[in-house]
């Protein structure tokens, strides 16, 4: 960093120079404030996959959360026929069980956290998972049991939510679930 003092002839004087803070506080630099708060928390879509997790999610929905609805596929894994007519419309619902659009709620989406429990059978994290490649969503996974579940078990619900999440979490308990969804401030 240069020094303050500045040689003048065979004279030295030295002058103040304004620190970075005070050139930064100036009138002339006010012109290049942002008078808004820095961000508005991200609107995050909490997705239970199977029934385990979707009593986790009714526990969660109780508390107080920024921007964050819970939904749930238990009618996907209850009705779906393997090989038939399927509509995003007929089964994701929020917990109240009115069934909503898949896409209209990615629309609104900036992030989307699916929760799995280790064991389960979750086909439906790749629709939710491709919608949101699609729609470019953030997606991260959450797997809950896993220190109850075998490694096979664990290993195959991993299977089928890593191809579809950025960021896959085997959370130790549901207060670490809470604690995650913080951190991403839903």
């Amino acid at each position: 960093m240069p020094s303050a003092c500045v040689r003048a002839s065979r004279t030295h004087r030295c002058e103040a120079m304004p620190s970075e803070s005070a050139r930064a506080s100036s009138a002339a630099e006010s012109r290049f404030r942002i008078d808004a708060p820095n961000s508005r928390p991200p609107v995050v879509k909490v997705v239970a996959l199977d029934p385990p997790s979707e009593a986790l999610a009714k526990r969660l929905e109780q508390d107080r959360w920024n921007r964050a609805s819970f939904l749930t596929t238990s009618a996907f894994s209850a009705g779906r026929q393997p090989y038939g007519p399927f509509s995003m419309q007929a089964w994701l619902s929020d917990l109240s069980g009115r069934t909503t659009h898949l896409l209209q709620e990615i629309d609104g989406a900036d992030q989307v956290v699916m929760i799995a429990t280790a064991g389960e059978s979750v086909p439906s994290a790749a629709i939710i998972g491709e919608a949101c490649s699609l729609k470019r969503v953030t997606t991260t996974a959450l797997i809950i049991g896993g220190d109850h579940a075998s490694d096979q078990a664990l290993s195959s619900t991993v299977a089928q939510l890593r191809p579809w999440a950025l960021m896959v979490v085997v959370a130790g308990s549901d207060a670490y679930v809470a604690d995650m969804l913080r951190a991403l401030r839903a």
